[in-house]
């Protein structure tokens, strides 16, 4: 087994633009297996769900290749994945589901590190139901999401603990699978955001204990498709609003509308991709591909943020925000006298794209003090990132100290 990443970055045509594509926390760059997967679904032609005729039969096979590939990659069954526009929708849908039980005086439990999708829709839908929102506080000082404050907020009226399996600002990992076992033990429900942990890492949603798991497949080089996985027999329980003539079964049940089958296409080429990025024994199955493939790339992404954490540390005109133990190669950084947008600009002009501001972590720049004086700037390492990005990133930003830009 080897991870190559020469010869991965030559699969990603993008990036034959000469910037540094630091920017993965918002996104991904695709490969060629992907487009190529996407071009040949309209090549060979598709058609609506449930007719007799060949282009629908290969349509319904394309949903069914994704939602198995979904669920190699997290760990679940296929008959738990639901598929969607992206995962903002997802999670408003699933708030909108779940809340239909909640009565006045239930309460649910939030994290001041999560990314507002994870927030918002789960605030609103309180409110909505007359529960009460109970808030888990991240340090400020270093980023963590301190699990021994979860004893004070549950109770046996709380009824859902939503959570992030890791912070797209600071890149915490918080410890989830401690946090979802005191939900448990409390008899409410979890739903974790694994948006930006999927494609840092090996996933394994019944390991952490989420009864829900969200992930979105263009952050792991797929196409801009969300997909949520959670037990068929947990998701049969709830009963969305849906059209009529729709399917009611699961998981159907939960996808409004024709989906995208060209792009469900490239969900499967995507996971097939990460599968084979250690080039593991192909004899194994596309499970333990995957979780060899993607223990590589946390250990490659770890030894390479080593080098773009420390280069930044070294410049006495950058101030670093979160220092957690556990962490994906994600850096939020200032620079004196610049704002986060100035920052950015000047990277770009150096050939290296990366993110400002708040990044939608909205309650955690808050906390941080940021969110009022435009945030911060974001870097963040992904697979198929190489000394040479890391390298530019730290030259352009020393350029800022020694008054460029």
């Amino acid at each position: 087994m080897g991870y190559d990443a020469a010869a991965i970055r030559a699969m990603y045509p993008a990036l034959r633009d000469g910037y540094a594509y630091l920017d993965g926390a918002a996104g991904t760059q695709v490969p060629t297996a992907v487009t190529d997967a996407i071009a040949a679904a309209y090549r060979n032609g598709i058609g609506n769900a449930g007719g007799p005729f060949p282009a629908s039969h290969r349509s319904e096979a394309i949903v069914a290749e994704a939602r198995s590939a979904v669920a190699d990659l997290v760990g679940g069954e296929p008959g738990g994945v639901v598929l969607g526009p992206n995962a903002t929708t997802l999670v408003y849908r699933f708030a909108q589901a779940l809340a239909e039980t909640w009565r006045p005086g239930d309460r649910i439990v939030l994290s001041r590190l999560d990314h507002d999708a994870n927030v918002r829709p789960w605030v609103q839908a309180a409110a909505r139901a007359g529960a009460e929102v109970r808030w888990a506080e991240a340090d400020p000082a270093t980023g963590e999401l301190p699990v021994g404050q979860y004893d004070t907020l549950l109770d046996e009226r709380t009824r859902l603990v939503a959570v992030t399996a890791a912070s797209n600002l600071l890149g915490t990992r918080p410890d989830v699978a401690a946090i979802t076992a005191k939900a448990h033990a409390a008899g409410a429900l979890t739903f974790v955001d694994g948006v930006h942990a999927t494609p840092h890492g090996p996933t394994d949603i019944r390991e952490i204990g989420a009864d829900f798991y969200i992930t979105s497949a263009y952050k792991w080089s797929g196409p801009h498709i969300g997909a949520l996985v959670a037990a068929p027999e947990l998701l049969d329980t709830l009963r969305p609003d849906k059209l009529l003539p729709a399917p009611d079964d699961v998981p159907d049940r939960f996808e409004t509308g024709t989906p995208p089958y060209a792009d469900l296409a490239g969900i499967t080429a995507a996971v097939d991709h990460l599968a084979a990025l250690a080039a593991p024994d192909p004899a194994l199955s596309r499970r333990r591909r995957l979780l060899a493939s993607m223990a590589a790339v946390e250990t490659y992404e770890r030894e390479l943020f080593a080098r773009l954490l420390h280069g930044l540390e070294e410049l006495p005109y950058v101030t670093l925000y979160g220092k957690p133990a556990r962490r994906t190669a994600t850096a939020y950084f200032r620079v004196a006298d610049r704002t986060p947008r100035e920052v950015a600009e000047h990277l770009a002009g150096q050939g290296v794209n990366v993110w400002h501001g708040h990044n939608y972590a909205w309650e955690l720049t808050g906390a941080l003090g940021l969110r009022e004086s435009g945030g911060a700037v974001r870097a963040g390492l992904v697979h198929y990132n190489d000394r040479s990005d890391v390298d530019r990133l730290l030259a352009a930003v020393a350029g800022l100290g020694e008054g460029g830009g």
